[in-house]
């Protein structure tokens, strides 16, 4: 008799959609090819633990005796990092006054911008910037190279010095670099590509800007002639506002903006944000003009007073001139004025009395209201008036410090030419000011050049512009319904 052999019954696999949550992920890996074997699985899960021996290996070769943290270490990196978050949150308000004092049908475009370029700034700065601004003398002063990246070791000589850790302080300068490229976006509002300003914002902040900041803040020449910059009114607002007057520039008006010669007024949409944005804007600035000090000392609330007299002084200077120019206060005036009267301290903010502050401020108000109507009558559209503010004030801020400047924190003696300190440091502020117009001119003109012709331009089509660069850059509205209410 013979019995036909019968093989077992196969056993059916279990689906994905039949698996429990637990026998989900293994039925996954099994699917991919190269991973069905169970000794396939079985070194997979080692890689977990390789890297993690790694990890602990890097730390163990880099580890070494740290003292104790002292109260004065503590206290400056903790100081630096909420002077950082103060800085980083200045984001909002130039994004809130940019869009607030544009149009409504270019809000999206602008807030994607303002949020965006920050991304990029910390990315770019942390690639080759920091570097860049930071790094060993490679050309006598003029030109600074550590390596990519940043090496964040905290050492013991770090810690008893109460000196900052490397991180906090790439933060700190991190947020200044997103700032340059922040003041950029005013001046090209409402008709830039939004490409092409990415690709401009990512070589302005790895590149431009650090090598322009290592001149003072890294010993270079201009620090070695005596230039003083306390927070930035030209390292950090004059070189965003130059960048942004060129693209400006190259850019061409907005369509409507000057009709047979005349200047045409292009009202923002809500001035409720653009007044926000400056309030917080001023908030922030008492994390970038004392956070400057990069200590926290007895000298770090003085600071906050300086720069809180110089917003004020601009606050009155630009309302006062406004009023009489043109019969009534100006609310975009104000807000500029506040915002003029804080660049025009930035420099100065830890080498002006507080009188001298405040005069510095009042002066900047005066003139952004000027500068402003200057720039309409050459053809420059500035919609939120950026350079006037950053670019003008920035000037004028760097170069007060050679009129009644003081060596507060050193021997108290006078800098400026007008309280007995000669004629040199308003030589040396002037030079310094020159020298980051021209430096920034040149090289912006050459990148937004070298976009365009990539690109094919930098600016977006007629048509684009018309129905507004919320629809035509980003396919949304920043209020619902808008495009069809005005159709």
């Amino acid at each position: 008799m013979t019995t036909a052999f019968h093989a077992p019954p196969q056993r059916r696999r279990k689906t994905l959609q039949e698996a429990s949550l637990l026998e989900g992920p293994m039925l996954l890996l099994k699917s991919i090819r190269g991973f069905s074997s169970n000794r396939a699985i079985t070194w997979l899960a080692c890689a977990p633990l390789a890297l993690m021996g790694l990890g602990i290996f890097t730390l163990s070769a880099k580890a070494e005796e740290l003292p104790e943290l002292s109260a004065a270490f503590l206290a400056n990196n903790l100081w630096l990092l909420v002077a950082t978050i103060l800085v980083i949150f200045m984001n909002a308000g130039f994004a809130m006054v940019e869009a607030g004092m544009c149009r409504q049908k270019n809000a999206v475009n602008i807030l994607a911008k303002n949020l965006f370029v920050f991304a990029l700034a910390v990315t770019a700065y942390w690639f080759l910037g920091y570097s860049l601004m930071y790094g060993d003398s490679v050309l006598g002063g003029w030109l600074y190279f550590g390596g990519l990246f940043f090496d964040p070791t905290v050492t013991a000589e770090t810690i008893s010095e109460a000196g900052l850790v490397p991180t906090v302080d790439f933060l700190f300068q991190a947020a200044f670099a997103g700032t340059a490229a922040t003041i950029v976006s005013g001046l090209v509002a409402e008709r830039i590509k939004f490409g092409e300003f990415v690709i401009f914002a990512l070589v302005l902040t790895a590149v431009i800007y650090p090598i322009a900041g290592s001149w003072q803040w890294n010993g270079g020449w201009l620090s070695e002639m005596g230039f003083i910059d306390f927070a930035g009114s030209s390292i950090v607002h004059s070189v965003g506002a130059w960048a942004g007057l060129v693209g400006a520039m190259l850019l061409g008006p907005r369509i409507g903006k000057y009709v047979d010669g005349k200047v045409q007024a292009i009202p923002g949409h809500n001035m409720s944000i653009a007044t926000l944005g400056a309030l917080i804007l001023w908030i922030g600035w008492y994390g970038f003009n004392p956070g400057s000090q990069l200590a926290m000392d007895q000298w770090v609330p003085y600071v906050a007073v300086t720069t809180t007299l110089g917003a004020a002084g601009g606050a009155i200077g630009a309302t006062v001139i406004s009023t009489i120019t043109s019969k009534k206060p100006d609310l975009t005036m104000i807000i500029n004025g506040i915002l003029a009267g804080l660049v025009s301290v930035t420099a100065g903010c830890g080498n002006l009395t507080l009188t001298g502050s405040w005069v510095a401020g009042l002066v900047g108000g005066i003139i952004v209201v000027f500068s402003v109507a200057a720039l309409d009558s050459v053809g420059i559209d500035d919609p939120v008036g950026a350079f006037s503010v950053h670019g003008v004030c920035g000037v004028w801020g760097t170069v007060v410090i050679g009129l009644w400047g003081y060596d507060i924190q050193g021997d108290g003696s006078g800098l400026g030419l007008l309280v007995g300190g000669g004629i040199d440091q308003l030589g040396i502020q002037a030079l310094g000011a020159g020298a980051y117009a021209i430096w920034t001119v040149v090289t912006c003109f050459i990148a937004w050049q070298i976009i365009g012709a990539l690109f094919g331009g930098i600016r977006v089509t007629e048509q684009e512009e018309s129905e507004g660069l919320d629809i035509g850059e980003h396919g949304m509205e920043a209020y619902a319904g808008f495009s069809t209410t005005n159709n």
